[in-house]
């Protein structure tokens, strides 16, 4: 059973005071250490930040300790009413920069709200006031992490960190989408093809299609989001690597798919044979743009797996 806010005594709610600075460092800790490889300027900020909530403690353990003596009861935020419920950003690995942030700019605005109520809540006059102080100091906060942002994060060190930023987008999601991309737009044309060839009904090669794309997505995102946690790597979340890599797969095999909804044979085959053109040519770009790859050589390559395995389809459709 939760506490409601009102019940709690002014050694309760100094209690929770303390517990609550000790966790809200801990997790400034948190982010500092996560984010200091890749986001350094970001992670002094938050290491100050840290150290500002440590202070908060030490005067609130000083005047708990002057009225109540040393014990200070086990009381936590998960005990009251009245507290937002946190998702636990800082157990992620890798840590997104910009959840950092929102997730500190929420922990300030609460922060500001329990010293208010805490401050209305007790009557000794030296406590009322040192729950005041804390909670204009909290207040400030957000015009104090503006000053941190504009101390540490400077042009060079927000270069330095969008270059950060850009590399975890490469590997979150460009890599995993890229990976499908090729998979769904390759791997799913001989058994399309070969049902078209072998049925020469649009209505059989669509389903066909169909099909093939939706297992190879779902196949493609369980084996990425399973491979790799992220967790040494880098890599991100494995669940959006997952959802990034089975949607490209599928939409790589849903492109030449569709044109298979057009009654007319020969038709379908024309469009669906363009649109393969189409999806080869993008996956050549988006690994010339992100990859750094010559664009000619990388289309050559695309080229000729691409056809061999539609050659491989229609040969097998056929015979």
């Amino acid at each position: 059973m939760l506490k409601k806010f009102r019940d709690l005594t002014e050694r309760e709610i100094l209690a929770l005071a303390i517990q609550n600075e000790e966790e809200d460092g801990r997790i400034f800790g948190e982010f500092a250490d996560q984010l200091r490889e890749s986001y350094p300027a970001t992670a002094q900020m938050f290491e100050e930040m840290r150290e500002e909530e440590a202070a908060h403690r030490d005067r609130l353990f000083a005047t708990f300790r002057e009225r109540f003596g040393d014990h200070i009861p086990l009381i936590r935020r998960e005990d009251v009413k009245g507290f937002l419920k946190r998702r636990p950003l800082w157990l992620i690995r890798p840590l997104g920069v910009d959840a950092a942030r929102k997730q500190a700019q929420v922990m300030e605005m609460e922060a500001v709200r329990f010293y208010q109520r805490a401050a209305s809540r007790v009557t000794h006059v030296g406590t009322r006031e040192l729950l005041n102080k804390l909670a204009d100091e909290e207040r400030k906060h957000s015009e104090t992490a503006g000053e941190l942002e504009e101390k540490h994060l400077t042009e060079d060190a927000l270069a330095q960190e969008d270059k950060s930023h850009e590399k975890l987008f490469l590997l979150q999601i460009v890599q995993p989408g890229l990976a499908g991309l090729i998979d769904g737009s390759i791997s799913t044309l001989a058994p399309i093809f070969a049902a078209a060839y072998a049925t020469h009904r649009t209505w059989d090669a669509f389903l066909v299609g169909l099909a093939a794309s939706l297992g190879a997505g779902i196949s493609m995102g369980f084996t990425e989001a399973l491979s790799d946690d992220g967790s040494l790597t880098g890599r991100g979340s494995p669940w959006i690597r997952g959802t990034a890599t089975g949607l490209m797969t599928t939409a790589g095999g849903m492109g030449h798919t569709l044109p298979f909804l057009i009654k007319d044979f020969r038709i379908a085959m024309f469009v669906a044979i363009f649109v393969v053109a189409v999806e080869l040519v993008t996956i050549s770009f988006v690994r010339h743009k992100y990859m750094d790859s010559p664009f000619l050589q990388v289309a050559f390559q695309v080229l000729i797996g691409g056809v061999l395995v539609l050659l491989t389809g229609i040969l097998i459709g056929s015979s």
